[in-house]
């Protein structure tokens, strides 16, 4: 699958199952961290379907070919 990180257009090939944090960083793409379990919310991201997901705890998901992920910037993290 192909997954699509914004705002910088970053194209990465993955694997389903594959964390989408895991993917990130074979990306280069910077996602914050904190607990690395999704309670602290820090590593939150948004799919191109509108859906809201914790990068740490969520998986590329099967069946599509494609995916982008918005990345949001919080200058708390």
């Amino acid at each position: 699958m192909q997954i699509t990180f914004l705002p910088d257009y970053v194209i990465v090939n993955a694997e389903v199952g594959e964390s989408l944090l895991d993917v990130a960083e074979r990306a280069g793409v910077s996602i914050p961290t904190g607990c690395l379990m999704g309670t602290c919310h820090a590593c939150t991201v948004e799919l191109d379907n509108g859906e809201i997901v914790r990068a740490c705890i969520s998986a590329v998901p099967p069946r599509k070919e494609k995916l982008t992920i918005h990345l949001f910037s919080d200058p708390t993290w």
